[in-house]
Parts: C-alpha cells; sequence; structure tokens
C-alpha cells in the first residue's frame, strides 16, 4: 500500500532541529568572513534573490572579512544546526538531499550583492544508489564537514563562496524543497605554473526551476534509485 510522502515526513521529522547554516571556512572563526543569518531557516522560492546568499526571511549580518585561499587547495565548510552547535548538531537526519558548492567571481567579495549571473559549480555529492545514502548523510558522518577543492585554473582574485544543501524531506509538493545556503567571502590566490580558464556560468536565481526532478521529488515513494541534483555540472580544469 502506498504511504503518502506527507504522512512520512509528518512522523519522521523533528522540527526543533531540523535547520542548518553554514558557519565556518577552514577553522576560522564562527561567521568570520561568512554572510550568515541568525535564524537557521531555509529559502523556499527559487526564484528570489536570496538563493544566491540567503538573507529575506533569514537576515544576514555583513562582513568585513576575507579568507585567503590557494587555488588547488581544499577548503573546509562547517554546517552546524545553530551558530553554537557543536559537530554533534548539523542538521536532523530526516532532512536528505544534495551538498553542493558555487563560486563567483566578483570585484569586491565583501560588497558584492551575489545575486545575478557569474556562478559555477565546483563540489557536489548527492546520492548513492548502492546503499540509498544522501550527500546530507555523509555531511552528518563528518561531523557537518564539506570538503571542497578550489580549481586549481582558476584565475586569482576575489570570489564568494557558496556552500548549499537541499532538504528534500517535503519536496513532493512544488516549493516544498528547503535551501540552505550561506556565502563566504574569499580571496583565491594563483596555484603555482598552473594556466587559467574561465568557467561557464549560471545566473542564482535562474539556474534552477520549481519543477526540476532533482527539487521536485518524492523521496520516500517510489524508492529512489537515481537523482539528478539541479544546476550545472561541477566546473573540472
Amino acid at each position: 500500500m502506498k504511504v503518502s510522502a506527507a504522512i512520512l515526513s509528518a512522523a519522521v521529522i523533528p522540527t526543533a532541529v531540523a535547520h542548518t547554516i553554514f558557519v565556518q571556512l577552514n577553522n576560522n572563526p564562527v561567521s568570520y568572513a561568512i554572510r550568515d543569518p541568525s535564524y537557521d531557516g531555509p529559502i523556499q522560492d527559487v526564484t528570489s534573490d536570496d538563493l544566491a546568499c540567503n538573507g529575506g526571511p533569514n537576515p544576514t549580518t555583513p562582513s568585513s572579512a576575507i579568507i585567503t585561499v590557494a587555488a588547488g587547495s581544499t577548503a573546509d565548510l562547517t554546517w552546524r544546526h545553530t551558530l553554537t552547535s557543536d559537530a554533534t548538531d548539523v542538521i536532523d537526519s530526516s532532512h536528505k538531499g544534495p551538498v553542493m558548492a558555487y563560486m563567483k567571481k566578483v570585484t569586491n567579495a565583501v560588497t558584492d550583492v551575489g545575486y545575478g549571473s557569474g556562478w559555477f559549480k565546483i563540489a557536489q555529492d548527492s546520492f548513492t544508489p548502492s546503499d540509498s545514502t544522501w550527500g546530507t548523510d555523509r555531511l552528518i558522518a563528518s561531523g557537518g564537514i564539506q570538503t571542497v577543492t578550489i580549481p586549481k585554473c582558476l584565475a586569482p582574485g576575489q570570489y564568494l563562496l557558496r556552500g548549499e544543501l537541499i532538504a528534500l524531506h517535503g519536496a513532493s509538493t512544488q516549493g516544498g524543497a528547503q535551501f540552505y545556503m550561506e556565502c563566504a567571502q574569499i580571496t583565491v590566490t594563483a596555484a603555482s605554473g598552473a594556466s587559467t580558464e574561465s568557467p561557464s556560468t549560471v545566473s542564482l536565481p535562474g539556474a534552477y526551476s520549481a519543477t526540476d526532478p532533482g527539487i521536485l521529488i518524492d523521496i520516500y515513494y517510489p524508492t529512489v534509485t537515481n537523482y539528478t541534483a539541479p544546476g550545472p555540472n561541477v566546473f573540472t580544469c
């Protein structure tokens, strides 16, 4: 007998520990060089400018700091339920979905509004059919650490680094997917001897549609056997 997604989700989702925030980059202090909100709620309108770097219902606090990251190096994005949570409280395990990262080259990482064109995807951990696990499962298992590689061929300069998590527990109805994202402000230094390439870019908002199969999906029934995350392909050098 088919059991509705709404009944299943209501049964398994404790709302008190549902949400999440990208709170640290490379073990710097919490919210250092990140436009963090005080509230950990999602964005659910894929046409909103808030899809880029959060805001709107989750007002963010500006930061004047910028973190230097070398092209070709790894960066650790730390996710927590709240700004004061520890590694045991990342996001509720019922919130299944992909974990991704985007970048955008900007003139000034502190003042750039974030939304608009110029975004490219650098990392994606979505769904593993062999054991039916999601990127969020692996994020929780890692204590909330999302490790991404800054492409070696990027031109030096200032960028926004956008961590993103999509929770699909309510995604069987249009507008039910929950998007969690924040933007860190970084300066990328050139990799020694590497040539530079210009990635193809997309707009945020604009890269996602509310009816994309990776956004409008029932993850409870029928059993998910294949999943395509929304947005562009991951840029590689």
